[in-house]
């Protein structure tokens, strides 16, 4: 069975930036595989059209430029919030500011960002809600470990909102 929309696919893979000598970002093992609806809107277009008529044990390589994965870094991403966005119960957690940390936020429509701290002062944090691979070419290699008709539930399951604006049914249920 080949990889077309509506099937189940289950996959590894090694998760390069730049080159397939680049430093490692992500490994997904046999023990652990990917497993997903293809054509759901859960992976990157580029990344779907690259496996596309695979099937089981078919081997990939492939590489996605920073357009074709998340874009290229937008400055108009990184912004200054006043300290008081900080604080719950009028303190601020000093460890939620490390440089570098994660914080999960909200935009004013209510969709969940994820921030990375650049830097604070004592009015003001530099916050970075560029997606942590933005700017980078992402080089995979990997290998199809199962093809499969997607029972009626996943499709349900998969299939039931468009999650394009939240970025997976995990944020919002199914529910965008």
């Amino acid at each position: 069975m080949v990889i077309e929309k509506d099937k189940m696919v289950s996959l590894k893979y090694v998760l390069r930036e730049g080159s397939k000598e680049g430093d490692i970002v992500e490994e997904v093992s046999i023990e652990n595989p990917l497993e997903f609806l293809y054509g759901a809107g859960q992976m990157l277009p580029h990344f779907e059209s690259n496996i596309e008529n695979l099937a089981e044990g078919d081997k990939f390589e492939f590489k996605l430029t920073s357009e074709q994965a998340y874009g290229n870094k937008r400055e108009e991403l990184v912004v200054d919030l006043p300290m008081s966005v900080f604080e719950i119960d009028g303190k601020v957690d000093e460890n939620l500011l490390k440089t570098g940390s994660q914080v999960p936020m909200a935009d004013a429509q209510g969709r969940r960002l994820l921030g990375r701290v650049l830097s604070h002062t004592d009015n003001s944090v530099k916050m970075d809600f560029n997606h942590p691979m933005a700017g980078a070419e992402l080089h995979f290699t990997g290998e199809i470990l199962d093809v499969r008709e997607a029972t009626e539930d996943e499709l349900n399951q998969y299939n039931a909102g468009d999650c394009s604006t939240c970025g997976s049914h995990d944020d919002c249920s199914g529910n965008c």
